[in-house]
């Protein structure tokens, strides 16, 4: 096909509270586990991408938060592209067999700092091509091929990837377990403790704890099942106690296996900043019952789930202890608004007894979120990261 045709789409981030560690399938993408997480909203953090397709194109080529890179360094966008195109000669359709894309991605928050970021970024290319490409498959099961928990963002609200059982992946699929306006009340803060990119990478640290961690083998087989099935019981049911006290366990058994794993992962993916957060929820829930749920995946950023009511007194607290510097300023506070006043006798109280000790600029900044959707086409032409010749539209290679 001469002419070009391009769509963008927007994907959102998943944070898991039932975690993902460690593939039975490499090639594939298998989990040893079923995991379950919760979509946030794309209104504070989401991957916008634009795909363009036509045969002037004389190779396939992707542009990454403004930066070329070479699609032969990635192995597994290779792979999706090569489903995609695999599902479309399903289809008996021949127009756009011989045609390359031009694939232009960027995100709002940081990359590989713990925020999920491939996930949504494979999950908003797996979303785009099939819909560009028009064919019908479970979308999930391409996204997992790019990056395993990709495939958790392509529905809204509150989603398990089953693990499945087939050698062949077929089973391993993402389903949605409560959709985005279920539990309302939930809201998410994500305090961003570090921007670097991590050390030990997810896809190396997975693979050592596999082959050493006795740990995983046991929390694979004996402990997630039964947590799946309590997890998703508690978000029927918007059992927050509940749904919290399965969230921090699982959190702290992630991370245990990492240091379960011979040798361990260090440095680990949590640092002194993540320990003290830890300490101020567990003394918060400690003095005023469950309010607030942390959980860290492959990174020191902490994600705090809590209800909407409590929003205002626990983001309180934080800024209390982890204040923010003179330069970090009004940039501190970000997504959605939140009236920060409780002057009480209580808070002051809570505060005292907490008496932990002040880090000011531990925490570069919060993101105030809540649960979002899945995966959009966005029809507003100037969104488009692409220009008419399938060149971004902000790049030195324009």
């Amino acid at each position: 096909m001469d002419k070009m045709e391009v769509i963008t789409c927007t994907a959102p981030v998943n944070l898991a509270v039932i975690k993902y560690w460690g593939k039975r399938d490499e090639e594939l993408i298998l989990p040893v586990n079923s995991s379950l997480s919760a979509t946030l909203s794309q209104e504070e953090l989401c991957v916008t991408t634009s795909v363009a397709i036509s045969s002037k194109f004389s190779t396939d080529r992707i542009w990454l938060n403004g930066r070329e890179n070479f699609i032969k360094d990635y192995p597994r966008l290779q792979n999706v592209l090569k489903i995609v195109r695999e599902e479309y000669k399903k289809t008996g359709k021949t127009e756009l067999m011989n045609s390359k894309v031009h694939i232009c991605s960027v995100n709002n928050f940081p990359t590989a700092a713990g925020l999920a970021s491939s996930a949504a970024g494979f999950a908003c290319l797996a979303f785009a091509l099939t819909k560009l490409f028009k064919i019908e498959c479970d979308v999930s099961v391409i996204a997992r091929q790019g990056s395993g928990s990709a495939c958790r963002s392509i529905y809204g609200g509150f989603v398990a990837w089953e693990k499945g059982e087939k050698s062949d992946g077929t089973d391993s699929i993402a389903v949605q377990v409560a959709p985005e306006n279920h539990w309302t009340e939930m809201h998410i803060l994500v305090l961003v403790v570090s921007e670097e990119k991590k050390e030990t990478s997810s896809t190396s640290g997975m693979r050592r704890s596999v082959e050493t961690s006795e740990l995983l083998k046991l929390r694979a087989e004996h402990v997630v099942p039964q947590r799946m099935y309590e997890m998703k019981q508690a978000i029927l049911n918007k059992d927050f106690e509940k749904f919290a006290d399965l969230t921090m366990k699982d959190s702290n058994q992630f991370h245990a296996i990492c240091l379960d794993t011979f040798p361990p992962i260090i440095p680990p993916y949590m640092n002194s900043i993540s320990h003290s957060i830890i300490q101020l929820i567990s003394k918060y829930n400690e003095l005023c019952g469950t309010k607030v749920a942390y959980s860290f995946d492959a990174g020191p950023s902490a994600v705090l789930f809590l209800r909407e009511k409590d929003v205002p007194e626990c983001l309180s607290l934080i800024k209390t202890f982890f204040p923010p510097t003179q330069e970090q300023g009004e940039s501190f506070l970000r997504g959605l608004y939140v009236n920060l006043s409780p002057d009480s006798d209580t808070f002051h109280g809570i505060k005292e007894k907490i008496a932990l000790p002040l880090t000011p600029g531990g925490i570069k900044y919060i993101i105030h979120t809540q649960v979002g959707d899945g995966p959009r086409i966005v029809k507003n032409q100037e969104c488009c990261l692409l220009n008419a010749e399938g060149l971004p539209k902000k790049s030195s290679d324009n």
